[in-house]
This record gives C-alpha cells, structure tokens and sequence, in this order.
C-alpha cells in the first residue's frame, strides 16, 4: 500500500519557505494561503504554518474556525482504514480530536482526527475525499 505521510511545522516566513523547497530543493507546492503552504516532497505532504517565535508548549493555531495542533504529524489513509483507526480509538476512549471534515466542497476537502501519542505528539488520521487532490491548488 503507497501511503504518503503528512507533517505540520511551524515556519517564520512562507515566501522563504516555499523558496527554499521548491526553488532549492524543487519540490511542487499545493495549496497555501498567506499563513499557510502545503508542500509535496517527494510524494509527501509537508504542511508549513506560519509563526513568529514559537515553542512546542503553545501548539495551536485555527483552521476553519477549530483549533488544531501546529505540531503534529500524521499519515494519509483510504477511507475504509481511517473508519477502522477511528472507530478503534473512540471505542478505547482515547483522548482524540473529534473527527472533522475540512474544506467541505472544496478542492482537498478531507476528514481528520488527532490522538495524541505516549510522548505528547499529536498524530493526526487524514483522508481526502479524493486522493487526487492531495496536492491541488
């Protein structure tokens, strides 16, 4: 099974960022916005949020109007895998995010949730409604 992973990191500017991996390095971008870029390297999405200083004890920032962990990183699952994981984490009453879908009716329209691992790192479950739009912009 292909399953590219998903990372969140907080960066200082978007314009250097998107700079250095795909002018540098030559990665493609995906969507973005002025606080935000979603980057494909080498088949993976890294997503960069913007932040001035920033530390692993305020990890939050606001996507359509939920709060959600800046630091977290995750995997991209087909549907029928991400609905085993989250039905097995919500009947063990593990201390998750409650699923959400984001970008409703939009390009990268998928659903998520996060847990939270043994160290304090939040992972986040991802499925895109279509698997094709992973990297759209």
């Amino acid at each position: 099974m292909d399953t590219p992973f998903h990372m969140s990191l907080p960066c200082i500017s978007i314009k250097e960022t998107k700079k250095f991996y795909v002018d540098s390095i030559g990665a493609s971008y995906g969507r973005n916005t002025q606080n935000w870029i979603d980057i494909n390297l080498f088949g993976h999405q890294i997503t960069f949020i913007k932040a001035k200083k920033f530390n692993f004890n305020s990890p939050n920032y606001i996507f359509e109007g939920k709060i959600l962990p800046s630091f977290h990183f995750g995997v991209i699952v087909d549907l029928d895998t991400w609905n085993t994981i989250y039905s097995k984490y919500n009947s063990l009453k593990e201390d998750l995010v409650t699923e959400s879908t984001y970008l409703k009716d939009q390009l990268g329209e998928h659903i998520s949730f996060f847990v939270k691992d043994p160290n304090g790192y939040m992972l986040e479950f991802k499925t895109f409604k279509e698997s094709k739009d992973i990297f759209k912009a």
